[in-house]
């Protein structure tokens, strides 16, 4: 028994007096603070999850996002061929000549569209996410067909079973009847609920996010338009007005010979995206934002018509984002990143103070200011759910530098290592909160306050005797 107490003491003893004691013990007592640092990362996830599932079942009740394709003139014609068949009782080959009818798509030759967004914050419990509700004029007008493409001849071309399409991605936020006006007459559109794929055989895109082919386009489709009605001599024109609800964006494709969009919203954080940008430059406002784009045949890789059915166009989409920029998931995440850094370099302030004034420090001790550090990141995942990141940044890290603070205090015994200590961890989490701020900029800093970092440890640890270590 008093061999075992005897041991244990050596051990201990040698752990107080031996500088490579004591560095084993805090790498060690690291390693073990990497768990509880691994199951906040899994917390921050967890509420990005829950926070994404809650955005999107708002969204899908009250609308989509909004891509908007058309309006396309659908004129039939027919071609023919010929089929050789095999009399047997004659021993002769005989032809027979097959009609096929095919569908010819047709783009305007001038498209306006202008759009009034006005969006509204809906919540559900600490998640929020913006919705809207946006009224569509829409203009424009056709010229004549062009089958000298395909060398079709005036009789096998069936105007009088034309028709105008439109496609849409958000049909369940439409909240009016959807009609044009074609010429003199009115045209109502009735739903095909086609919800298939648009892509051509001859147009294959990449299925990824960027291209826009994980939204299905449902099909808005008229009745027979009047033969009077048709561009056969002069240009038509046409206009229409949709009312559509719907949420994260709305974007149009430039399907017009010259195709002119603007959009305005009292929305203030507008994300202009897609293919083309607007021209303005005073597009943004006090009061939100009013862009206009224009964008000519010329400007786009795709012609004025199709004779291979509806082509997929929507990589070639643009319009305006109203996402709620919602980032403290990521900024705390990109903060838990540093957790490492934080432990270590205090661990290594309070090493470097027992190693020079030789006071001695416990274990327990090192593993409750390590839990200590820790909890930082509980507080600013929970604080930042019910205010800004900044707030919460700053509630969080006062309320851990004050308690480690406070109980270096009782630790070392004086009042200078304890201020030191409140010093340094201030600016440690003021660099860090810099860092998550920046983007083009954070691998240089970084770089740089480490190397300062480095020089100071350096100069701090000079007159150490590791001889004796």
């Amino acid at each position: 028994m008093e061999k075992g107490q005897e041991q244990t003491g050596r051990i201990g003893k040698w752990i107080k007096n031996s500088i490579s004691a004591r560095m084993l013990m805090i790498g060690f007592l690291i390693i073990i603070l990497l768990i509880p640092l691994s199951y906040v990362k899994d917390i921050i996830r967890e509420r990005q999850f829950n926070q994404k599932a809650v955005i999107s079942e708002i969204n899908q009740k009250w609308g989509g996002e909004v891509l908007l394709y058309g309006p396309m003139l659908k004129v039939p014609y027919k071609t023919y061929t010929v089929k050789r068949i095999y009399n047997q009782e004659s021993k002769t080959h005989q032809e027979e000549t097959l009609e096929n009818i095919h569908n010819a798509y047709f783009f305007p030759n001038n498209l306006d569209v202008s759009t009034q967004v006005n969006p509204q914050l809906k919540k559900r419990g600490i998640y929020e996410t913006a919705v809207y509700g946006s009224e569509i004029n829409i203009k424009g007008s056709f010229i004549k067909p062009d089958f000298t493409e395909i060398d079709v001849k005036e009789k096998d071309i069936l105007w009088e079973k034309s028709k105008l399409i439109i496609e849409t991605s958000n049909l369940k936020g439409v909240s009016s009847l959807v009609e044009i006006q074609f010429n003199k007459n009115n045209y109502a559109f009735a739903s095909k609920y086609e919800t298939k794929n648009t892509m051509s055989n001859n147009d294959v895109y990449d299925l990824d996010e960027s291209s826009y082919d994980y939204l299905n386009l449902h099909k808005l489709e008229s009745k027979y338009l009047k033969k009077t009605d048709l561009p056969l001599e002069n240009a038509v024109d046409f206009s229409m007005k949709m009312n559509v609800n719907g949420s994260k964006q709305i974007r149009f494709i430039p399907v017009g010979k010259e195709t002119n969009v603007s959009i305005t919203s009292n929305w203030k954080t507008a994300n202009f995206l897609g293919e083309y940008l607007p021209y303005n430059p005073d597009k943004i406002k006090e009061d939100g934002f009013d862009a206009r784009w224009k964008v000519l045949d010329i400007n786009r890789p795709f012609p004025q018509q199709s004779f291979n059915g509806i082509p997929n166009l929507k990589r070639y989409a643009f319009g305006v984002n109203f996402m709620i920029p919602v980032d403290q998931y990521q900024k705390s995440e990109r903060s838990a990143k540093y957790g490492f850094l934080v432990i270590a370099l205090t661990f290594l302030v309070f090493f470097l103070i027992q190693t020079m004034s030789k006071i001695a420090i416990h274990p327990f001790q090192y593993l409750m200011i390590g839990i200590g550090l820790t909890m930082f990141y509980t507080l600013l995942i929970s604080i930042s759910e019910h205010s800004n990141f900044l707030s919460a940044y700053v509630i969080a890290g006062i309320s851990v530098i004050t308690l480690i603070t406070l109980y270096s205090k009782s630790i070392l015994k004086t009042l200078k290592f304890p201020f030191f200590i409140g010093i340094s961890l201030t600016a440690l989490y003021t660099f860090i909160f810099i860092i998550i701020q920046l983007e083009s900029y954070a691998l240089l800093v970084g770089s740089i306050g480490l190397f300062v970092i480095l020089a100071a440890v350096m100069y701090a640890s000079r007159k150490i005797d590791w001889q004796n270590g």
